[in-house]
């Protein structure tokens, strides 16, 4: 029995583990079971702004403008237009004490060529530029151009670092950039954010001709930036830092910037021709919104809306007509001003852009060839009337008769400028420019036209103040 039940109890085992080998599967041929861990994902890499960093701060400047203000006085206006026939003995001067402001550039060549706002040297009677290796060196001004809030300066230096243009047009919103500028005095200091918006207006230049479209970022921008760089991460120049929103003077979230391609241009034409080349359309426009679309039945809200063709112009010429909006110049979408004047400032008199238009709903495609302020494509080696800083329109018959004046062509949208550094106010009345009667743009621009030296403009306020100012061309 006891056998029996021994031979009885092994042939129960052995069938018992052969079953188990074959539902578990041989044992010996088992994947290695290893307990389970979470596993994060793997780090994100950002932008790496180092080497676009260390190629910008070398080539932004500090620049310090200092100049003395002074008060010219004459005992009457007898002395004061004598003055102007280089007759200086009744000259008096009134001198305070020598204004200093600072702000930033850029070295755009290696022979010491710097890109700046026009509102730091505007004023300046010495110019002293200091690098980021501490060297210092005195500066002249080689153009001003208030309408776009650049001035072309020159030091006298070789092999010095410069930064290479970008292309702002291919700037894209929600794209990493980097400010580098001098905010308070401190040598070139690097902050990043975003391109926040394009083709922005901030109305900041106060002139109809300005052109306002500048490139928005949250990048940290202060006092002392101004004329500093914008650049991408591939240490490109994209734009010219030119402006803050702020109520406190301070830096509170937004920084504003010229587009490099317009930079370029003005810089080249400083170069080239020792005055800005602006092209015109010849048009009058407004931008189209939700009212105005709706109110003149047009398709879209987009776009700008020619309210005015003027004659001879090269839009006339080329077919263009009132009550057209255009959609497009070029390879650039016309979506506000801003965005048109970015693209027509870009070029010059002469050049020929491909402008297209709604009409009818239907969309159409001229090409239109610029021309410069005087109607047509002559190089301007002098505009003066750029330089007086304002826009002029002339007077209607009712002011001629309140005032009891013959003739006259009314200041407006006073800029920075000849005229409003001389003193002169929105609204006055210029009747004549050293004796000869100015009537319309076209006598103001034969007037000046070679023009240098000192100038006497006479002419009268709308609450019939007359007044005398002289400025020099």
């Amino acid at each position: 029995m006891a056998i029996l039940g021994g031979i009885i109890a092994i042939v129960l085992y052995k069938s018992f583990y052969d079953k188990q080998i074959e539902l578990n599967g041989d044992p010996s041929n088992q994947v290695e079971v290893i307990p389970a861990s979470f596993s994060g994902a793997a780090p994100v890499i950002g932008p790496d702004f180092v080497a676009s960093a260390d190629k910008s701060v070398h080539a932004v400047v500090h620049i310090k403008a200092e100049w003395n203000q002074r008060t010219q006085t004459y005992d009457n206006f007898f002395d004061m237009f004598n003055d102007f026939f280089n007759n200086p003995n009744h000259r008096q001067y009134q001198y305070n004490a020598p204004v200093i402001a600072t702000g930033s550039g850029v070295i755009i060549s290696s022979d010491g060529y710097i890109v700046t706002n026009n509102h730091v040297v505007q004023e300046a009677d010495k110019l002293e530029i200091t690098l980021n290796d501490n060297r210092s060196f005195m500066a002249t001004v080689i153009g001003k151009d208030p309408t776009t809030d650049l001035a072309l300066i020159k030091i006298e230096s070789t092999d010095l670092p410069f930064l290479t243009y970008g292309d702002s047009d291919k700037l894209k919103v929600g794209e990493w950039v980097l400010a580098v500028g001098n905010p308070f005095n401190l040598t070139s200091t690097v902050t990043a954010g975003i391109v926040s918006a394009k083709a922005r207006n901030i109305n900041i230049l106060g002139a109809k001709s300005a052109i306002e479209s500048f490139i928005q970022t949250d990048a940290v921008v202060n006092r002392g930036n101004s004329g500093g760089a914008l650049v991408n991460t591939d240490g490109e120049l994209v734009g010219i830092n030119a402006a803050i929103a702020s109520n406190t003077g301070s830096y509170t979230g937004y920084s504003f910037a010229i587009p490099v391609n317009i930079v370029k241009k003005v810089i080249t034409d400083f170069m080239d021709y020792g005055e800005v080349q602006r092209a015109y359309l010849g048009i009058t426009f407004r931008e189209v919104d939700s009212q105005f679309a709706e109110e003149f039945h047009l398709d879209e809200v987009n776009g700008v809306y020619i309210a005015e063709v003027l004659e001879g112009s090269g839009a006339s010429k080329a077919g263009l007509k009132k009550g057209d909006v255009i959609v497009q110049v070029d390879n650039a979408k016309i979506i506000s001003q801003s965005s048109l004047l970015e693209a027509i400032g870009t070029k010059r008199p002469g050049d020929i852009v491909s402008v297209s238009i709604m009409r009818d709903h239907k969309l159409k495609e001229f090409d239109v060839e610029l021309r410069n302020v005087s109607g047509n494509t002559n190089i301007i080696k002098n505009n003066k009337i750029e330089l007086l800083g304002g826009n002029f329109v002339a007077i209607s018959e009712d002011e001629k008769s309140e005032l009891n004046i013959g003739h006259g062509l009314k200041v407006v949208e006073l800029g920075s400028g000849k005229l409003k550094s001389s003193g002169i106010r929105d609204g006055f009345i210029i009747m004549s420019i050293d004796k000869e009667p100015v009537e319309s743009v076209q006598d103001l621009q034969i007037i000046l036209n070679g023009k240098t030296g000192g100038t006497l403009i006479e002419g009268i306020y709308p609450n019939g103040q007359r007044a005398y100012y002289g400025l020099g061309l």
